[in-house]
C-alpha cells in the first residue's frame, strides 16, 4: 500500500446553484488531511471527469440536489469507465430519495450521503474507499 494523501476532487454536478454543503464536506475532508480540489459550481459530467483524470483524483465527490441525479450519475460513471478511472472512488451526496439510493450503488456510485450525514462517517468513508480502490495506506 502506498502512504500519501488522499485526493478528492469535489464537484457540483448540473444546474443546482446551492453549494454550502459541498463547501462543508470540502472543508472537513481537507480538515481530515486530505487534498481537496472544488470545482465550482454547475458542472457538466465532461467537466468533473476531465478534472478528475487533470488532478489525479483518488475519489469524486458530487453533490447534487437538483433530482436530476438519476440522469446525470450515469454519465459521469459511463465517462469514468471510458476513461479508465475503475480505481477512483465516486460518492454521491444530496437529497437523494431512499428508493434512488440502490439504484445509483447499482450503477457504481461507492456511496451516498444524504443531509443530515456526520462528517465523520464521510470521512472515514472516503479514507475506505481510497484504500480499498487505490491501496492507499490512510493513517
Amino acid at each position: 500500500m502506498t502512504i500519501k494523501r488522499v485526493k478528492v476532487l469535489v464537484a457540483k454536478l448540473g444546474l443546482d446553484g446551492h453549494d454550502r454543503g459541498a463547501k462543508v464536506v470540502a472543508r472537513a475532508l481537507k480538515d481530515a488531511g486530505m487534498e481537496v480540489v472544488y470545482t465550482g459550481l454547475r458542472q457538466t459530467p465532461e467537466q468533473i471527469v476531465k478534472a478528475a483524470i487533470q488532478e489525479d483524483a483518488d475519489v469524486i465527490g458530487i453533490s447534487i440536489l437538483s433530482g436530476a441525479h438519476l440522469e446525470l450519475i450515469p454519465k459521469v460513471i459511463q465517462l469514468m469507465r471510458q476513461n479508465g478511472l475503475n480505481d477512483v472512488g465516486l460518492i454521491v451526496g444530496g437529497v437523494i430519495p431512499p428508493e434512488d439510493i440502490t439504484k445509483l450503488k447499482d450503477m457504481g456510485v461507492d456511496e451516498v450521503f444524504l443531509p443530515g450525514s456526520s462528517l465523520k462517517e464521510i470521512i472515514d468513508k472516503v479514507k475506505k474507499i481510497a484504500r480499498e480502490k487505490r491501496g492507499i495506506n490512510v493513517e
